[in-house]
């Protein structure tokens, strides 16, 4: 694992993991830690006004995925693998019981590994992601198919779009996988919220985004609502009024006062 240090003595290196390597930095901050998972082609960077607003006091740890940023790309891009990386993220940076704060496809990490390590997460902050909607089932025809052809018609302009942050190092059919993976994923995701036993916080973003209509984006928001009726550990913090690609440039404030209120639970249950 090398690393390199800077004048506010925070960490800053390459944690490797299987065939890769994560591009990771942790700010190794007194006080609660907090573990950022980005949005499918997001990076650590996209994070930066939500540490600023909360300031030096935590311990913030964000990284790079795997072909985003400056990660190395792998033969293994699953949702399965993601969550072994946040596993192999937190033992290198030897960090215990977190706070998760997961945008989009980092939000569905965030509740799956929550899920699945209830004594190890001290709570979880979603940002408009992670909603158990079935995107698949609300397109006419075979919607695999359809995921697959769109990235294979934007293919040419990927060297592009991956500079922009819109894409990653991958081959158009192994971001149609990652598409379609995490779609079948959500959509069978409303029994995991059942347990969720740490206190969990939802920023809920409005309208539209990049590829989606205001419609689709209402109707999978509506999904949340049962999971609030029967999981009191579950609810929304805040409703912005941004979008799903800029809620966490926009609204930086409501994610950090949401991780604010997710610590204070926490703490209030250990005493």
């Amino acid at each position: 694992m090398s690393a390199t240090l800077n004048p506010i003595s925070s960490w800053t290196g390459m944690v490797p993991v299987e065939d890769t390597a994560l591009a990771v930095t942790d700010t190794r901050g007194p006080g609660r830690p907090v573990i950022y998972l980005n949005g499918s082609y997001a990076t650590q960077a996209n994070w930066r006004p939500v540490t600023a607003e909360l300031g030096s006091a935590w311990r913030h740890l964000t990284y790079d995925e795997r072909a985003r940023g400056k990660s190395k790309r792998s033969a293994d891009y699953s949702f399965a693998a993601c969550l072994r990386d946040i596993d192999a993220v937190l033992k290198a940076r030897e960090v215990r019981r977190p706070v998760l704060v997961g945008w989009s496809y980092g939000a569905a990490l965030a509740l799956h590994w929550a899920a699945r390590n209830p004594d190890r997460v001290a709570g979880v902050v979603m940002v408009d992601g992670g909603y158990p909607w079935d995107y698949l089932a609300t397109v006419e025809g075979d919607g695999r198919e359809q995921i697959r052809k769109l990235f294979r018609r934007f293919r040419w302009t990927m060297p592009l779009t991956r500079r922009l942050g819109l894409s990653a190092r991958m081959t158009a059919d192994q971001h149609a996988d990652v598409n379609i993976e995490l779609n079948e994923i959500v959509a069978a995701g409303d029994p995991v919220f059942d347990r969720i036993a740490c206190p969990m916080r939802f920023i809920v973003a409005s309208g539209s985004s990049l590829g989606s209509t205001e419609e689709g984006h209402t109707a999978m928001r509506a999904t949340l609502d049962p999971v609030l009726k029967r999981n009191p550990n579950v609810k929304v913090s805040a409703t912005v009024a941004s979008n799903h690609s800029t809620v966490v440039r926009k609204d930086y404030r409501a994610i950090a006062a949401a991780v604010r209120e997710i610590a204070a639970a926490a703490h209030s249950e250990v005493h």
